[in-house]
């Protein structure tokens, strides 16, 4: 090769190096953009302004939260972010900063591509067990007692928690009996056993079971079941009830309707307020629908309950008028804490009670066709009062959500104590609305809670529930010895 050809072959390398760094320039990330994680910061705080129903509480110094500090850290740590990933987790810990484990990064909602094709849904199987796993019933939640009451000297187990559910047994305490039983979680769809029962007895009426139809029936078999394990503690004569609720991370409004099982005495259900604004218009919709069902559908309801089901719609109207149109300013809480009951504005309107329409009507005063829209707890009227006895909630730091609601009401209305440690302050969560918001230049998904449910006292059910009797684990107790000290508590507590 001459010199001529060593130049032209330099030349060449040189272009195929610039080359190859430009086409790698066209797919390197782009350059850190602190003013778009900046401008995200700000979209996040309106959007949590705007729809997070817990806002005003946490803007307080009875919610524990600093906002003003975190949200001063905040905007230092995005002032140091040198990449997208330290910017994104500014961000991040901002929102766990709340302490508020319903307001959470969630997965970015995914658009379906247009060949996507969802597959049929699958007939019922003509057996319980295949039936109810396709209808997604399966236990997710730990059943065994929160405490190892079962390895306790003379105990007897009464229910296994499985195939008979709702784990309950017997312990005697000196010669004092008392009774436990677990609530693992208010949701009946984590209960196989039951939506099993539902099944056999649908085919017994000749009935054909169908997702419709178990779905309509498995709250009401849960109610029944736990009912029967009160009764059965009730005949066994036990001094007291301990209901374990240790680590139930809460489910449905089967947290509202239970506490019915245990008095029969009436029982008002918590106010629920929901955050003004559109992110709560689908949970009003949902109920007016409901409502006017149930007119429609039944031409002949007496007078009575006709009147309450258009009393209910035109609360319901009036309160999704409210939510679209009260609006205030909650951008002080970046900046100040109010006292709770100072605060001139908390962006919430009514929406109700925890129960519906109605806190509580009286068993057999609305028609049965149309009280589950009115009063959703009428679900529990044939149940009322299985158990009347002393009765202690058994919590920990994972009870939350709609166990908190149910120990809350036990509480505040007089039904029970509360034994344990903190709840976890999960509170309300979302009311017929989870969609997230996403942030326009990051991109992150945050779901942030649209109801809030205030206890006797006025405040916010977030904050959790604490316990009556505080129950610590001493320096080198095992569990068997907190579970056999939390027994000796109730004893003691109920033998005042």
């Amino acid at each position: 090769m001459d010199s001529r050809d060593r130049k032209n072959s330099r030349g060449v390398c040189v272009a195929g190096v610039v080359l190859s760094l430009a086409a790698f320039g066209a797919h390197a990330d782009p350059p850190f953009d602190r003013g778009a994680w900046e401008g995200d910061f700000r979209a996040l705080k309106a959007e949590i302004e705007r729809s997070y129903s817990h806002l005003a509480w946490f803007g307080t110094p009875e919610g524990g939260v600093d906002l003003p500090a975190l949200d001063r850290a905040t905007s230092a740590a995005l002032q140091r972010a040198q990449t997208d990933a330290e910017a994104s987790a500014a961000l991040v810990a901002f929102v766990a900063g709340f302490r508020d484990r319903h307001l959470a990064r969630t997965p970015v909602p995914a658009k379906a591509a247009s060949d996507v094709v969802e597959p049929p849904v699958a007939e019922l199987a003509s057996d319980a067990k295949t039936a109810c796993a396709s209808v997604g019933y399966l236990s997710m939640s730990r059943i065994p007692f929160s405490l190892p009451f079962e390895t306790l000297p003379r105990f007897t187990l009464l229910a296994d928690g499985t195939a008979d559910p709702f784990r309950a047994g017997v312990l005697e305490v000196g010669k004092v009996p008392v009774g436990v039983v677990r609530i693992a979680r208010f949701r009946a769809t984590e209960y196989p056993a039951l939506c099993e029962r539902v099944w056999a007895a649908l085919r017994a009426r000749h009935v054909e079971p169908n997702r419709k139809a178990i779905a309509g029936e498995v709250d009401a078999e849960w109610l029944r079941t736990l009912a029967a394990r009160l009764r059965e503690l009730k005949a066994r004569r036990v001094a007291a009830t301990v209901v374990d609720l240790g680590d139930n991370g809460g489910g449905t409004d089967l947290g509202d309707w239970a506490v019915r099982l245990f008095t029969a005495a009436p029982v008002r259900s918590a106010p629920m307020w929901m955050v003004a604004g559109p992110v709560s218009v689908p949970y009003f919709d949902v109920q007016l629908a409901d409502l006017r069902a149930a007119l429609a559908a039944h031409a002949d309801l007496p007078a009575f309950t006709r009147s309450a089901v258009l009393q209910g719609i035109a609360a319901f109207e009036q309160r999704k008028r409210a939510a679209l149109s009260t609006a205030c300013d909650l951008s002080w809480v970046w900046h100040t804490r109010r006292p709770w009951r100072a605060v001139p504005c908390n962006r919430l309107v009514d929406g109700g009670f925890a129960s519906g329409h109605l806190d509580y009507a009286a068993p057999g005063s609305l028609d049965r066709r149309a009280a589950p829209a009115l009063y959703w707890a009428s679900a529990a009227d044939d149940v009322r009062g299985a158990w009347d006895g002393p009765t202690y909630v058994l919590t920990d730091g994972w009870t939350a959500s709609a166990a908190e609601a149910f120990t809350a009401l036990m509480r505040d209305r007089g039904i029970a104590k509360t034994i344990g440690a903190r709840t976890m302050g999960l509170g309300c969560g979302f009311a017929d609305n989870d969609t997230p918001f996403v942030l326009p230049h990051a991109r992150l998904a945050f779901r942030m809670p649209n109801c809030v449910r205030l206890r006797a006292d006025g405040t916010d059910d977030v904050a959790g529930i604490v316990p009556d009797l505080p129950l610590v684990a001493r320096p080198g107790e095992s569990p068997r010895g907190l579970a056999a000290r939390a027994l000796q508590m109730v004893v003691a507590d109920s033998a005042r």
